[in-house]
């Protein structure tokens, strides 16, 4: 049997790209991050919930919701969280600013670290020219990206059935791309220089699914990753450290023991 997993604290986490709505969100992983993650602040950086998905067709089921109560329940007992829509889930855009059963909603927030240092917060969709000039081709992209997850389901079901543990195939694929490379370096160095046009010394976001901790042009760049490819989150210690922490990575043994002993005990 395995020992129980430990809880841990921070001063602040930021997970975005929950992608709540969608057959892709690892909604396993993260559930199981925020019951043993306690933090006095947690940010929601942008696409929280699937709107885009959701409209074309409905998925959700009851890890979803349960992943929703455990961050209302944070609100209700002293975490202060702060949500920032993404381009994904746009709609709640309209309804700012404004404070929710706890949750305060906003464009975009400043947080100053233990150490004094100050970060711009934001989803980072606005300086990706695609989203904001070319809706089309940033719908296409999205059922290109769909069509990978699928093909990552699939690809992973058979991993798990040669005793292999969980790999992101589609974060791989992406990553071959010269291109989507490119252009993630321009979305980089164009939310360092918004951190900078504000007097901030950093910035935290989310969007492109690439979980990152760098310097562009004398400015730290953190990206959060995503729920969907990685199961990556940015925290803060009590000290001021920043950190990516990969959940997949840290438990897949857990998770893959788990899975394939309640595939063991199913009925034939």
């Amino acid at each position: 049997m395995n020992a129980p997993l430990s809880s841990r604290t921070y001063r602040a986490v930021f997970i975005s790209d929950l992608h709540l709505g969608t057959r892709g969100c690892r909604s396993d992983f993260l559930l199981d991050f925020l019951r043993r993650t306690e933090c006095r602040q947690l940010y929601l950086v942008g696409d929280v919930v699937d709107g885009w998905r959701l409209r074309r067709s409905w998925y959700w089921d009851e890890t979803h919701d349960e992943i929703l109560r455990v961050i209302l329940a944070k609100a209700r007992t002293g975490t202060q969280v702060t949500y920032i829509p993404g381009n994904h889930d746009e709609l709640f855009r309209a309804w700012m600013p404004m404070e929710f059963a706890g949750v305060r909603l906003r464009r975009d927030a400043e947080h100053v670290t233990a150490d004094g240092r100050r970060l711009l917060v934001m989803h980072g969709d606005e300086f990706d020219s695609v989203v904001r000039y070319a809706r089309f081709l940033a719908v296409l992209g999205d059922w290109a990206y769909t069509c990978a997850l699928v093909l990552n389901r699939w690809f992973n079901a058979a991993r798990r059935r040669l005793g292999y543990p969980y790999w992101s195939l589609s974060a791989w694929l992406k990553r071959q791309v010269k291109e989507a490379v490119k252009a993630i370096d321009r979305f980089e160095a164009a939310l360092a220089a918004e951190a900078r046009r504000r007097g901030c010394d950093g910035v935290v976001c989310g969007h492109i699914h690439h979980a990152a901790i760098r310097e562009v042009d004398g400015i730290a760049y953190m990206n959060d990753g995503d729920w969907v490819e990685s199961c990556t989150a940015l925290v803060e210690h009590a000290d001021g450290r920043l950190e990516l922490v990969d959940w997949a990575a840290e438990n897949r043994l857990s998770f893959w023991n788990a899975s394939t002993r309640a595939a063991s005990l199913a009925p034939a």
